[in-house]
């Protein structure tokens, strides 16, 4: 056998192609993807996304200012893409606000996810849970990850708006990321966006923002354990602060909780050559 028949089948081999089409994809095949986009504006970012993922693309959004740019770098490129939002039923009003706003003048549709229980529900049965670490992360599973998990199937790529200057766990991340618990790819498009790169499209395109930045609210949570920050202060240090440095993510973005490198998903195989840019012949 040959170098290239070896090649070959070992790509078939791997891939594992089933009766249906579908093939694996692991975090190393996307390697040197994510090198060639590191050169790529957001918007070459979204425009490439949307061409490779279709109608199988949406955003992910908490409606804080970084979601709020990349909803409205979609629909000025004319990219009607759906918007997932989880409204764990304890936002604050100006969140549930901007979702209206975005929807409403950006010409997007925003699908709501909520969780089974309401918090006074939740509440009842399990008591407050946001009050012990433990707890804290069992409320958000609940709260936020299990609710977007009903969106499952419907999408093989999620735009979100995560960016390396977030800083902490976020500091090294990457453009192309998997999420195994949705199956599908997260873009992370604004990844190389800079503060001062944020605070000029907003200003220059007058994005629609959540007031709640204009009152010292850096990030934006739940009501329940979210504070303002002071200027001198961490941009996360206002998340779950009466539980002090040992909560700082809810777990709703893989990428901030520590993954296995050998995580995979399953995709189209038609898809993953789009992706990585692949053409392989299966008749040899």
């Amino acid at each position: 056998m040959t170098e290239v028949e070896d090649v070959v089948l070992a790509e078939i081999v791997r891939r594992a192609k089933d009766e249906n089409g579908m093939a694996l994809l692991q975090e190393k095949d996307l390697r040197s993807l994510n090198e060639s986009l590191e050169e790529r504006t957001p918007r070459e970012i979204l425009d490439w996304a949307v061409s490779i993922f279709g109608d199988r693309l949406a955003i992910l959004s908490a409606m804080q200012k970084a979601g709020s740019v990349v909803c409205h770098m979609a629909s000025a490129a004319g990219h009607r893409l759906p918007v997932l939002f989880v409204d764990t039923g304890v936002h604050f009003p100006e969140t549930l606000e901007t979702r209206d706003r975005i929807s409403r003048e950006y010409g997007l549709e925003v699908i709501t996810l909520q969780p089974e229980q309401t918090m006074e529900e939740q509440t009842r049965e399990l008591g407050i849970l946001y009050l012990s670490v433990d707890g804290q992360l069992k409320c958000c599973e609940l709260r936020k990850s299990q609710p977007l998990l009903k969106a499952t199937g419907r999408f093989d790529g999620l735009l979100a708006s995560l960016r390396r200057s977030d800083g902490e766990r976020r500091s090294n991340l990457p453009i192309l990321a998997l999420d195994k618990k949705m199956n599908c790819v997260r873009i992370n498009l604004l990844a190389n966006f800079e503060d001062a790169d944020m605070a000029d499209y907003v200003t220059r395109e007058k994005v629609i923002v959540n007031p709640l930045h204009e009152q010292g609210y850096s990030t934006i949570g739940c009501s329940r354990c979210t504070t303002p920050v002071m200027p001198d202060e961490p941009k996360r240090a206002g998340r779950w602060r009466h539980l002090g440095p040992w909560a700082m993510y809810c777990g709703i973005n893989p990428t901030d909780m520590r993954r296995p490198e050998s995580e995979a998903i399953d995709l189209p195989a038609d898809l993953i050559d789009r992706l990585l840019g692949r053409k392989v012949d299966f008749s040899i």
